[in-house]
């Protein structure tokens, strides 16, 4: 009997790895487990010697982690393309995001704004010093802790408008998402996978990320909000 094989992950993939995971066990006998952390959280593990089979995480710090020697040459992969959203607590009202004139008032009257440590906190805070709002808004951002969905926020009363990946918002309760950014303001993350260089079953862990990377594992993804990288 093999044993389970087991992958580190951010949380913005979190929802769609459950549901691979049942997916491989049950259609392909293939058990495997993810433990979910904050990003930042999952390439520390990795540095310092975490023992896992498989790793997901977005394309910048997956890549970052292959240079450094901490994956298995030649098996980092792009997997799914995930839109950042914006979204009020449940009840507020709804402002518009059709344009960026719309975004610019949305964020200025904010009294708090949700954002993330991942790749979509660093993308949000670049596009505020692109509109010129960085010091405007400086003391009305709020950063979730690792791990920590910028939505709870909103539903705790310390944010009135959060920016986070749309899997990670589109089933918190007490939030409402309104919908991606308008135009050039658009923030997507790439996510990926690779078979670290830790695990001792390199070919059941490549094995099960040719799974990850197939078209069921695409479906799967694209019901919890993210799309599949074409090839």
């Amino acid at each position: 009997m093999h044993r389970e094989l087991v992958g580190l992950s951010s949380m913005a993939t979190r929802p769609i790895l459950a549901d691979l995971c049942e997916h491989l066990r049950l259609a392909h006998g293939t058990p495997v487990r993810f433990e979910s952390a904050g990003g930042v959280e999952v390439a520390r593990r990795v540095r310092e010697g975490a023992e896992a089979d498989l790793l997901v995480l977005a394309a910048g710090a997956l890549a970052a982690l292959e240079r450094e020697g901490h994956l298995l040459p030649g098996t980092a992969r792009p997997l799914w393309i995930s839109q950042v959203v914006a979204a009020v607590p449940d009840g507020a009202p709804a402002p518009a995001l059709d344009s960026v004139d719309a975004l610019r008032a949305a964020l200025t009257s904010a009294t708090g704004i949700a954002y993330s440590t991942g790749p979509s906190g660093t993308a949000l805070l670049d596009l505020l010093d692109r509109l010129g709002l960085a010091e405007t808004l400086a003391d009305r951002l709020v950063q979730a802790p690792p791990g920590v969905p910028a939505g709870s926020l909103l539903s705790s009363g310390r944010a009135d408008l959060a920016f986070q990946q749309l899997s990670e918002l589109m089933d918190l309760p007490g939030v409402t998402v309104l919908g991606p950014l308008p135009g050039d303001t658009a923030i997507t993350s790439v996510f990926g996978a690779a078979v670290l260089a830790s695990t001792t079953e390199p070919d059941r862990a490549r094995a099960a990320l040719d799974l990850l990377a197939g078209d069921e594992a695409s479906k799967l993804a694209a019901a919890r909000g993210m799309e599949p990288v074409e090839r």
